[in-house]
């Protein structure tokens, strides 16, 4: 037994060594390494844990729920003790102003993955819509504080390569639950790389800034969606599910899909 555990082990320091060598090799910054590195890491720990799960129960969309619970289990203990404690504090100093010109200018920032895709899909009305957003916004607005652009009626509107590549035929792919993203479909997670590429966040100096910019911006999200938690019913991790799947569905369909959860309560946060 001894032997064998040693053995096992020894597999997956090997597996670590390459996958952190490999992620040195690509353009990502260290948070995107982590995040990376503890995913490969959990699926070669937990890869034979989905042979517990009774086939007759499960979900067709979610074919490594065994893993994406644990997986799940890890990222909400993270938010109820870490993150949930710093957006309550967050929302407690903040103004009200003050939030609303935080979520502004992290908006606009946005606007440049949003023209990119809205190219890519062959959207052109959209993409006078997100580059008129942007000009207005970074110039009249001063960096995207002000909303100008939504007060004159061009209405954002988030896009993101995850639908670009839905629009080319991609399908969802199994559903997974990224550690510290939350969750995702394997094409979904894919996108969320090529995204990373138009991150202006990226491109600020020092790096030290970069992180400090990033972590801002998932405090303010996080405390956007503190009043939403009352809507949660049943097992939290298959609601959280059908939220996402059928929240995407709804994005990629330009809202043509009926969505029972609105948009008052997930506008702010791009899955």
């Amino acid at each position: 037994m001894l032997s064998r555990n040693h053995a096992v082990s020894a597999k997956q320091a090997r597996i670590a060594y390459s996958v952190s060598r490999f992620l040195e090799l690509m353009d990502m910054t260290p948070m995107e390494r982590i995040a990376c590195a503890l995913l490969l890491t959990l699926l070669s720990t937990f890869q034979g844990v989905n042979a517990s799960v009774n086939d007759s129960d499960s979900d067709p969309r979610d074919p490594w729920e065994g893993l994406n619970r644990a997986v799940f289990v890890f990222n909400d203990t993270a938010d109820q003790y870490v993150l949930k404690p710093v957006a309550k504090g967050y929302r407690n100093i903040t103004p009200t102003f003050v939030d609303q010109s935080l979520a502004n200018f992290f908006n606009n920032l946005g606007e440049i993955k949003n023209i990119g895709n809205n190219v890519l899909q062959g959207d052109g009305s959209h993409v006078l819509i997100s580059g008129g957003r942007f000009i207005i916004n970074t110039t009249v607005g001063v960096l995207g504080i002000f909303d100008v652009a939504g007060a004159i009626g061009l209405v954002r509107d988030s896009e993101d390569f995850g639908q670009t590549l839905a629009v080319w035929g991609v399908g969802n792919g199994p559903y997974i639950m990224l550690p510290f993203l939350g969750p995702s479909t394997l094409r979904d997670g894919a996108g969320r790389g090529v995204d990373s590429y138009t991150n202006v966040m990226r491109s600020v100096d020092p790096e030290s800034a970069q992180y400090g910019m990033t972590l801002l911006d998932l405090i303010q999200v996080r405390a956007s969606l503190l009043g939403t938690e009352e809507l949660v019913s049943g097992d939290k991790y298959t609601f959280f599910k059908d939220v996402y799947l059928q929240r995407r569905d709804f994005l990629i369909n330009d809202g043509k899909l009926k969505d029972d959860f609105g948009d008052e309560d997930f506008e702010s946060f791009d899955f």
